[in-house]
């Protein structure tokens, strides 16, 4: 059948359509995507207002247009971070499902990175050992750690890169006193779950998803996005800590010259990197690989699971 899955995310609406049956891989048919950017447009009471939901709903209506025209039959919409911690969360959910018919559901930061995990997982399988896996969202930070398909731990912290770069980063580049500010929160926040992961031993395998990482080991020599989602993708933590500071003295018009990085996300990137050094660093990474399959999947995963224990 086909399913399309809606992200609602701190920095893109997104759309991907697959062809999916229990028991087999889900298969990319369709790309629809939006950048909204609901973590920036959050006012001072942390609510979105009206024009924020005003586009969010917009944005649905095109999706579900979207989703109609590539003949899917079944739609998991989620939301994230941005959507979670807004103070207006319900009226906002009440709003877009009036509008739309599309009922929202918001995942707790626990529930991103199980997901996450479940991904990673399938698409690495048992042989990984335990696994280490790390997301940068445009809202938070997830990390999953563990053998089977449900992590042993998982943790969600608000180190979202854009997030981070709203509250943290003013100008454009920002100062030295600004960049080490965030570096001493981000890895301070970091630190205090550490604990948490050690006491299970250290993971076999290191991986990571979502556009911030892609984005990292691309400027770090990785393939391109045109090699396929099958070539390798590795990133070094030295490579990555010789790339900070020269993110750091980087306008985002000339971040967004780098190989692989989106003009949308170049003034972001930064703020991912400060997160990617510090937890590679403080768990003791020195490589880990990019993996091409992250929440949506999990989401889509989850489902098919779901639909096969139904199956007569």
């Amino acid at each position: 059948m086909r399913l399309g899955v809606l992200d609602v995310g701190s920095n893109t609406v997104h759309l991907l359509v697959v062809d999916a049956h229990p028991g087999a891989r889900p298969l990319p048919a369709h790309s629809h995507k939006a950048e909204l950017r609901l973590a920036q447009l959050l006012d001072e009471d942390g609510a979105i207002g009206t024009e924020g939901v005003d586009r969010l709903i917009a944005t649905v209506q095109d999706a579900l247009q979207a989703a109609e025209d590539k003949g899917v039959e079944d739609l998991l919409p989620f939301a994230t971070s941005a959507v979670r911690e807004a103070t207006n969360a319900d009226e906002v959910l009440a709003r877009v499902q009036a509008a739309t018919g599309v009922e929202l559901h918001v995942l707790t930061g626990t529930e991103e990175a199980r997901l996450t995990f479940l991904a990673a997982r399938r698409w690495y399988g048992w042989s990984a050992g335990k696994l280490l896996v790390l997301d940068i969202g445009g809202g938070s930070l997830e990390i999953g750690f563990g053998l089977d398909e449900q992590p042993d731990a998982a943790v969600s912290l608000p180190l979202g890169a854009g997030r981070l770069t709203a509250a943290w980063l003013p100008g454009d580049p920002p100062g030295a006193d600004a960049t080490r500010a965030l570096r001493r929160h981000v890895r301070a926040q970091i630190a205090r779950t550490i604990s948490e992961f050690t006491r299970l031993g250290a993971p076999d395998h290191v991986v990571a998803t979502s556009k911030t990482f892609k984005q990292l080991a691309r400027i770090a020599g990785a393939a391109r996005s045109t090699d396929g989602i099958y070539a390798q993708r590795e990133l070094k933590r030295e490579s990555l800590e010789a790339w900070v500071p020269r993110l750091a003295a980087m306008t985002s018009a000339q971040r967004a010259e780098l190989p692989g990085v989106s003009e949308g996300r170049a003034s972001q990137l930064l703020a991912g990197a400060l997160v990617a050094e510090a937890t590679m660093d403080l768990f003791g990474v020195e490589t880990l690989e990019v993996c091409p399959w992250a929440l949506r999947e999990g989401v889509i995963l989850r489902r098919l699971d779901h639909m096969g224990s139904t199956t007569p």
